[in-house]
């Protein structure tokens, strides 16, 4: 067997090489190149002795060594088409994470996000503020986007410096809270910049608030069925 595969690789190198020396002037062979005729002959002898010492190795269990080659040769199929739909799979997989994870925004193109709606019936939201994690709860009722005291200072915001002004009105009652403008707010693939916002004064606001002043900045925004859908302009 050994001097069968030895004398099959030196006929399969002579063969090659005289088509090579034969075609040479006409610069193709078979429609290949003669650099790529070359490199597809390497590569067959090459695998032909790579099939062949699989062989001498599992000579005592054919099976077991077709089995692996099987095994193997699924696993290069699945890479292949992983690879080829990746972004595809990307969709998909944030999708489930959307729906598994609250306040997980799924990127539906560039511009456009959706958010599954919580159990309790609300949107929670996980928001970039200049570059922290923050959840927040949709408000339509409010007019600004509005930070508790945590989420301000997790934003990197200087705090001691805030000045506490600006009257609002909230479900206990007024209040007053300081006026800030947020570098960024992201959600997804949708980013806005220089965002007016409140800080509400310590112990006022368990939840941060996606207000009106960022939900004005999108192209458009709507509730269909348990998905929240949000489209940034282009």
């Amino acid at each position: 067997m050994r001097s069968k595969l030895f004398w099959l690789l030196i006929f399969g190198l002579g063969l090659s090489f005289a088509i090579l020396v034969g075609r040479h002037d006409s610069g193709a062979i078979a429609g290949l190149s003669t650099n790529d005729f070359a490199s597809l002959a390497v590569k067959i002898v090459f695998l032909v002795f790579l099939g062949g010492a699989v062989l001498m190795f599992f000579r005592e269990n054919f099976m077991q060594a077709v089995q692996a080659a099987m095994f193997w040769v699924v696993v290069g199929l699945l890479l292949v088409v992983g690879y080829t739909y990746r972004f595809e799979l990307k969709d998909v997989s944030e999708r489930v994470l959307a729906e598994l994870v609250p306040g997980r925004a799924a990127s539906r193109g560039a511009r456009t996000v959706e958010i599954a709606r919580g159990r309790a019936g609300e949107f929670n939201v996980s928001a970039q503020v200049n570059g922290a994690q923050i959840p927040m709860a949709l408000d339509t009722g409010a007019s600004a986007v509005v930070l508790t005291q945590d989420a301000a200072k997790a934003a990197g915001l200087p705090l001691e410096v805030l000045s506490y002004n600006v009257n609002v009105d909230t479900a206990n009652g007024r209040t007053r809270a300081a006026s800030v403008t947020l570098d960024k707010i992201g959600i997804g693939g949708i980013i806005e910049r220089s965002v007016p916002a409140l800080i509400a004064q310590p112990g006022q606001l368990r939840t941060s608030l996606l207000g009106m002043s960022f939900l004005n900045r999108l192209e458009s925004w709507e509730v269909r069925g348990e998905k929240l859908i949000m489209r940034g302009y282009p």
